[in-house]
């Protein structure tokens, strides 16, 4: 795929970890992560089997659990950075939970409001189960996050993880909207990129880093990391719905232009073929707008250019996380920037 040939000559900037340094995130995590779905549905005590069958269906454990995983792994980073403590504490790991509790309701809310079909290779919630049950499935799954959240009984905790959930109402709002003018236009795309997917993994990583470390330099290191990390994530996701096929992805190819959306690659685009305004404008409404936008995307520098800004983004991580005392779990999380990357899926 063309957007990795252009990313290899430019990553060597950031290959600061030795070979006998490099750490697998996902092996490293996996201790830690161990039951973690089994655990979710603990949380998820149901009365009615419906509902239960709803909640559970995206708790499969075929998810990459990648939030999870960075949680766990800056638990680790900054109780060593802190005390020298190997161990993640029980209320750390309940952060990891909960995140991804908050992440997977959040999907099922998205599914019912862009009436998706497909998520992680198989059938939405609501094309099962109906619009009106997902809509409080995703409810339920909030609930039950917030209880757990609750439970770890720290004030500054639950302030700092219910900014996530309001970040998530926030930029579903920002992502129905659209704007005129072309500078406004990418300002409102990155702060709907922050607010539904970078808030999460930034707030997460600041939960455990409070939870770990009495040292506010070290929060905001922990909360500056999982903010580039996620734009930068979800700029390759925005990458992917052009250059990946369906079947890879889990799910439909060219889904945000179906919804209307006009993603970094499609800004990018817009600055060489500048009659893509009108279609931003009535979000590709009209019959061949979808296709047509499509074709100017991959005739342009859209695709590489989105993934040279992820690409700084990740940079931007990997000098913040740097700042912590070196660990296998620092080292980590500086390969988790390559991954987000090279990831084609």
């Amino acid at each position: 795929r063309f957007h990795h040939t252009s990313i290899s000559h430019l990553c060597s900037c950031s290959k600061t970890v030795s070979d006998e340094k490099y750490q697998d995130p996902f092996q490293l995590g996996r201790k830690d992560l161990k039951n973690l779905y089994e655990d979710i549905k603990k949380e998820l005590l149901v009365s009615t089997a419906e509902l239960k069958e709803m909640c559970d269906y995206y708790f499969d454990g075929k998810g990459k659990a990648f939030r999870p995983m960075i949680v766990v792994l800056m638990a680790r980073a900054c109780n060593i950075h802190h005390s020298n403590s190997r161990e993640v504490q029980a209320s750390q790991r309940s952060v990891a939970i909960i995140a991804e509790m908050i992440h997977t309701a959040s999907l099922v809310h998205d599914d019912v409001i862009d009436d998706a079909n497909s998520r992680r290779g198989k059938m939405t919630v609501n094309q099962i189960w109906g619009e009106r049950k997902a809509v409080l499935a995703g409810d339920f799954i909030l609930s039950a996050a917030s209880v757990a959240l609750a439970r770890i009984g720290n004030t500054t905790i639950i302030s700092v993880l219910t900014q996530v959930i309001e970040d998530l109402v926030r930029g579903e709002f920002l992502q129905l909207g659209s704007k005129e003018n072309e500078n406004e236009r990418f300002a409102h795309y990155l702060e709907k990129t922050f607010k539904k997917t970078a808030s999460l993994i930034a707030n997460s990583c600041k939960a455990v880093s409070i939870l770990g470390c009495p040292d506010p330099k070290v929060h905001e290191i922990a909360y500056q990391y999982g903010k580039n990390v996620g734009i930068a994530f979800q700029l390759i996701d925005d990458v992917l719905d052009f250059t990946s096929c369906a079947d890879h992805l889990g799910k439909p190819a060219a889904a945000d232009l179906k919804l209307g959306l006009a993603t970094g690659p499609v800004l990018f685009a817009c600055r060489q073929f500048p009659e893509m305004n009108a279609m931003i404008m009535r979000r590709f409404s009209k019959p061949g707008d979808v296709e047509r936008a499509r074709k100017y995307v991959l005739q342009s520098d859209g695709v590489q250019q989105t993934t040279y800004l992820a690409q700084r983004y990740c940079h931007e991580a990997t000098r913040e996380i740097s700042k912590l005392r070196p660990s296998p779990e620092r080292e980590a999380l500086i390969q988790l920037t390559e991954m987000v990357l090279m990831r084609d899926k």
